[in-house]
C-alpha cells in the first residue's frame, strides 16, 4: 500500500469509497460532486489517496479555506489496517505547515468515525450540521501528540 497526494483521476474511485462506507453514509450520493471533489483537491486544499495494486482503499481531504477536515474515509473492505490513521496524520502534519489555525471536522455520533477521532486527540467543541459531533484539533495539540 501507498500513500500519495490525489490527482484529477482518482475522482472516480474516491467516489467509490466514499460511497461505499457504512457509517456517516450520504443520504444522496449525488450530493457530492465530481467537481465538488477537484474543488477541495486543488483549490480549497489538498487530498490524498491510498493505493493497494491500482485500487484506491482510501483517501482524505482537508479544507483550507474554511479550516476544515473535508473527508477522511477507507472503503469497508480496507478497514482496520491503519490505512484511516495514515491518511490522517499525513493530512494533518500537511495542514500545520500551511496554517496555524485549529481545524475542525463533523462526524455523525456513535459511530468508530466518533471513536477513532477521540482516540486521535481531537477534542468535541459542540455540534455542527444535523446533529453531528464537531471536534477541533489545535496546532498545539498535535504537536504534542506528535
Amino acid at each position: 500500500m501507498i500513500i500519495r497526494e490525489a490527482i484529477l483521476e482518482d475522482i472516480p474511485q474516491i467516489q467509490t469509497v466514499r460511497n461505499s462506507v457504512k457509517e456517516n453514509t450520504l443520504s444522496d450520493p449525488g450530493l457530492v460532486t465530481d467537481r465538488d471533489c477537484e474543488e477541495f483537491l486543488f483549490e480549497r486544499g489538498k487530498g490524498w489517496v491510498a493505493e493497494e495494486n491500482g485500487r484506491i482503499t482510501g483517501f482524505s481531504i482537508v479544507d483550507l479555506k474554511e479550516h476544515n477536515i473535508w473527508a477522511l474515509f477507507v472503503h469497508p473492505d480496507f478497514e482496520n489496517k491503519g490505512i484511516g490513521r495514515k491518511l490522517h496524520d499525513i493530512m494533518l502534519d500537511w495542514y500545520f505547515t500551511q496554517k496555524k489555525d485549529a481545524v475542525w471536522l463533523g462526524t455523525s455520533p456513535e459511530t468508530r468515525a466518533e471513536t477513532f477521532y477521540r482516540k486521535s486527540g481531537w477534542k468535541e467543541v459542540g455540534t455542527h450540521g444535523k446533529g453531528e459531533v464537531k471536534f477541533e484539533m489545535s496546532f498545539q495539540n498535535w504537536k504534542n501528540l506528535k
